[in-house]
């Protein structure tokens, strides 16, 4: 088969890493891909928002199957386009991929069919929601932008004052584009995180294993909130019980309420979910596989990811076994100094072979190859990722890695995964 996967950051080299290892593969091609990615795919320099010039790349080398893997193209109907154009793909189509493309729907599509989440209202005045957070008065609260954001679309103020201006940012400023058009301003929930994601055919669900995701820029979950610092899984969290609760509240209602919409969802389905005093409770969908869980989700995964994805676009997921490893996985992002504010671009990275080191897979996220020298392309590097027998090990094994890979400037957090493995020793 030949293959071509969209995108350029982490979670495609990973996805293209997983799709290596399966005999059925023996092309893999990437646009517009990145420096890492070239070591392990031919690329493309067609933008992962071109829909037009991904149909044609997709003919002019004649591939077997597409797997668009970042929100924007699906929101914007990639899937459709390519399905129109004979391509087997991976992802779902447009009028599933809303899903993540609106927070309003995703909110009244909760609403509608009784899966928890958190209470919420819509505005499209920002006065409104200014007068509604003021009589409301309760902090912290949670502001999202209606569409996407490039994951940071959604402000947690502490204050009234915090609340207003961020209202007006999203709403009057345009922070985020036409994206605040519409904001959600809903309650601030408690409890620990969990990521889930899973391969859905729109008939049965099939969840992954489960993450935990480290947003903030710095140690001790202080500074601003990133695209994600670093990953482990399993989620301590995530107990037996936990993972039989969302499957039965959340999961296969969230299925069968985009069914029922006339909106069958086919691909990876992200549950981002809140495990509060009352109950597990969605705080986000996304319409593809996350990052950086991914990062530490495909590392485990032992079945032929190509006979998941074929499954999916057969409607057969239910007949297929997917097997996972016992061991553990973490991933410790390496960012450019100033991330997520402004950074440099184009420092050399010194340490890898052809991208790699022994002992671990580093996942190329924002890299490129310049004068024949590997440089840094983007605020959050590598993700420098190990397995392990236990969480301990694969976090030793990171680290260890992390030491050895320079760039000046290299920020990393030193705590990835600290609480979950207290929550393991408690």
């Amino acid at each position: 088969m030949r293959v071509l996967v969209i995108g350029s950051g982490g979670r495609e080299h990973a996805l293209i890493r997983k799709i290596k290892q399966s005999p059925k593969v023996d092309y893999i091609a990437c646009t517009p891909g990145n420096g890492g990615i070239s070591y392990d795919a031919e690329c493309f320099d067609v933008g992962a928002c071109d829909i037009d010039g991904v149909v044609a790349l997709a003919k002019k080398i004649s591939v077997d199957l597409v797997v668009v893997a970042p929100d924007d193209p699906l929101v914007l109907g990639m899937v459709d386009a390519l399905n129109a154009a004979g391509f087997a793909t991976f992802g779902p189509n447009a009028a599933a991929a809303i899903i993540e493309g609106s927070k309003v729907f995703s909110k009244n599509l909760m609403l509608k069919y009784g899966i928890p989440t958190a209470e919420y209202k819509v505005f499209d005045k920002a006065q409104d929601a200014i007068d509604y957070i003021t009589e409301k008065n309760e902090f912290p609260t949670v502001i999202k932008a209606d569409g996407l954001a490039l994951g940071k679309g959604v402000l947690i103020p502490e204050t009234l004052e915090e609340a207003v201006a961020g209202v007006r940012e999203i709403m009057e400023d345009k922070v985020f584009g036409d994206s605040g058009n519409n904001i959600v301003v809903e309650e601030f929930l408690t409890g620990p995180e969990v990521s889930v994601l899973a391969f859905t055919d729109g008939k049965c669900v099939k969840p992954m294993v489960s993450s935990m995701d480290h947003k903030r820029a710095l140690d001790g979950d202080k500074g601003l909130n990133t695209g994600g610092m670093g990953t482990v899984s399993p989620n301590p969290y995530y107990t037996d019980e936990v993972a039989k609760e969302c499957m039965e509240k959340i999961f296969i209602p969230t299925i069968e309420a985009m069914n029922k919409e006339g909106r069958t969802f086919k691909g990876c389905l992200y549950f981002g979910l809140m495990i509060t005093p009352k109950g597990a409770k969605v705080i986000e969908y996304n319409c593809r596989f996350g990052d950086p869980e991914t990062q530490v989700v495909l590392p485990r995964l032992k079945t032929d990811i190509v006979d998941i994805f074929e499954a999916i676009n057969n409607e057969t997921l239910s007949d297929l076994d997917i097997e996972w490893s016992d061991e553990a996985c973490a991933c410790v992002i390496m960012a450019s100094g100033g991330y997520p504010k402004s950074y440099p671009k184009g420092i050399e990275i010194t340490g890898l072979t052809d991208g790699q080191l022994d002992g671990v897979t580093v996942y190329h996220a924002g890299t490129a190859i310049k004068d024949g020298k590997l440089v840094t392309s983007g605020g959050r590097v590598l993700g420098v990722t190990a397995l392990g027998k236990d969480l301990q090990a694969a976090l030793a094994k990171s680290y260890k890695a992390v030491e050895l890979i320079k760039f000046d400037g290299e920020h990393y957090r030193k705590d990835i995964g600290k609480r979950a493995l207290e929550a393991k020793n408690n």
